[in-house]
């Protein structure tokens, strides 16, 4: 069971299903699924795959994957495809805090609300103490 991010590069996806990239980067081409240029990577090769109905619909009818289900929702390593600065931060938090049960995020919020952001950094003691 793996995440289908609304965004995933080539790799990923690679990963994510188990098929080599060149044959991502086929199905790309054949089935003219949406890219757009991964920022701050220069090069045209090196792009994000909109992951949209038509992407998971594709997956869902290749023999390899037929067996899966593509309601794929359990968190897994993703592999890094750039320098750590480049990966976004927010796809991690995302996938954290759909992890989290209701009770657990219902307390995360008490807490947010409780103490506001900078008392949630504080405690997470990610807080620039000099400013």
């Amino acid at each position: 069971m793996k995440i289908l991010h609304s965004k995933m590069t080539t790799q990923e996806l690679a990963h994510c299903v188990g098929m080599a990239k060149q044959t991502i980067n086929r199905w790309i081409r054949e089935q003219g699924w949406v890219t757009e240029p991964i920022p701050g990577v220069k090069g045209g090769r090196a792009r994000l795959i909109h992951i949209d109905q038509n992407v998971r619909e594709f997956l869902s009818t290749t023999p390899k994957l037929r067996h899966l289900s593509l309601s794929w929702q359990l968190a897994e390593p993703e592999p890094h495809y750039a320098s750590p600065e480049l990966e976004p931060v927010w796809r991690k938090i995302t996938d954290t805090l759909s992890m989290m049960t209701p009770d657990e995020q219902q307390h995360l919020h008490l807490l947010l609300v409780r103490e506001g952001l900078s008392g949630f950094l504080r405690r997470l003691e990610i807080t620039n103490e000099s400013a």
